[in-house]
């Protein structure tokens, strides 16, 4: 996409944006594929963060076969497109390749997710926001679906017990009629047009019951979303940038993807600058506090971090892509347990946004990483974190 016109095999589609090599320009690119809502920032009150840089060169990481990975040589092999670590509100490091820059917007993935979970959070405290509420109570145009009792802590949790295979290669099957639903893959020729408000309405087969074992399921989110604007008569992109992005600071606008009726893609659309994506970590780091406004419900960064149900992780469908971590999930976030609790987003592609509230570390990093669910880059960048911040508490 570098010459225009692009030649044929080197045009990023929304048939490949996804695939390797189109993903190093499409996720900073998203919105000239997929429509997509704003998500206004504030640029009269952007949160500071000023330089106060540490040299990295002397880390290395564990490569998980016995060996150390130089910093620079991770940050190659796990394909970053940017970096940005946050110690004590400064800058400690910032890296960018693939042409972004501190002011490009790169998609999140399932961090999408974790930012959805904010809002409900802030959504709750205020009332607005019931989550012991049946959802079919809200979206009764659901209420013969699999969703049938499930609750909204449920669809925060991925406690729903529904019938849905989250496999990111698959060429056929619901997977592929959900993203044609979201605007994510092309409609085959003929193929009347769909939404994806109407593709949860169709979501009808059970895994089992509620409050099962973590069932990770984006549709899950997208519904949520559908939830919160029913139930504040607002939009999505208009709450997020009214209730986290303004008051945040943010320095730059977000935007969302959205489906051809304007539904927003909750589970994974949203794209933000690297610079703001730290800033939301700071913002964990902070006890969701900024200027003494209270913005997330210090209560909703603590039930995040301790909340979440042990054995419902350990059963269920994601603590495979983990192993050996001890981990809770609660309100679409992850919380690694241990010496140094860590809450955290994680996107498919290599998307990951870090919080140490205990030493005031953060780490946002986003990635082109050629395969969707990568264990071994997974948890190398989980090992590169944990190094990150026994570094950056030493020096």
């Amino acid at each position: 996409m570098n010459k225009f016109p692009p030649s044929l095999e080197a045009q990023v589609t929304l048939a490949n944006w996804r695939t390797p090599p189109f993903n190093k320009w499409s996720f900073q690119h998203v919105r000239e594929i997929v429509p997509s809502a704003n998500i206004s920032a504030d640029p009269s009150n952007v949160m500071p963060l000023p330089l106060d840089q540490v040299d990295l060169s002397g880390l290395s990481i564990d490569d998980g076969t016995g060996g150390l990975l130089p910093f620079e040589q991770f940050l190659e092999s796990s394909h970053t497109d940017a970096m940005v670590i946050l110690r004590d509100g400064k800058i400690a490091f910032e890296h960018y390749a693939n042409d972004m820059t501190e002011h490009s917007p790169h998609i999140l993935m399932s961090v999408s997710k974790s930012m959805l979970g904010l809002l409900a959070g802030i959504l709750a405290s205020s009332e607005k926001l019931d989550l012991g509420q049946e959802v079919t109570e809200i979206i009764p145009e659901i209420a013969d679906t699999a969703y049938e009792g499930a609750i909204i802590q449920h669809l925060l949790d991925m406690r729903v017990g529904i019938d849905f295979d989250e496999d990111y290669l698959a060429t056929s099957g619901p997977i592929i009629a959900y993203r044609k639903s979201t605007n994510w893959n092309p409609l085959e020729p003929g193929e009347a047009p769909s939404d994806l408000r109407s593709f949860c309405s169709q979501l009808t087969e059970r895994s089992g019951p509620h409050n099962c074992p973590i069932n990770y399921v984006s549709p899950n989110c997208d519904l949520l979303g559908w939830v919160i604007e029913r139930a504040t008569g607002q939009r999505y992109a208009d709450l997020m940038s009214e209730l986290i992005w303004k008051p945040l600071g943010a320095a730059d606008c977000a935007y969302i993807t959205v489906d051809r009726m304007g539904a927003p893609r909750c589970a994974g659309g949203m794209c933000t600058t690297t610079r703001d994506l730290a800033r939301i970590g700071q913002l964990i780091v902070q006890d969701g506090v900024r200027d003494n406004g209270q913005i997330i419900p210090l209560d909703w960064i603590n039930d995040i971090e301790n909340a979440g149900d042990r054995e419902a992780w350990q059963t269920g469908n994601m603590a495979c892509d983990f192993p050996g971590l001890d981990i809770l999930y609660r309100n679409q976030c992850y919380s690694l347990q241990g010496e140094t609790p860590l809450i955290f987003g994680f996107g498919i592609h290599g998307q990951h946004l870090i919080a140490d509230r205990r030493n005031g570390i953060v780490v946002a990093k986003f990635s082109s990483q050629p395969l969707p669910i990568d264990i071994d880059q997974i948890m190398l960048t989980m090992r590169a974190a944990a190094e990150i911040v026994r570094y950056l508490s030493r020096h």
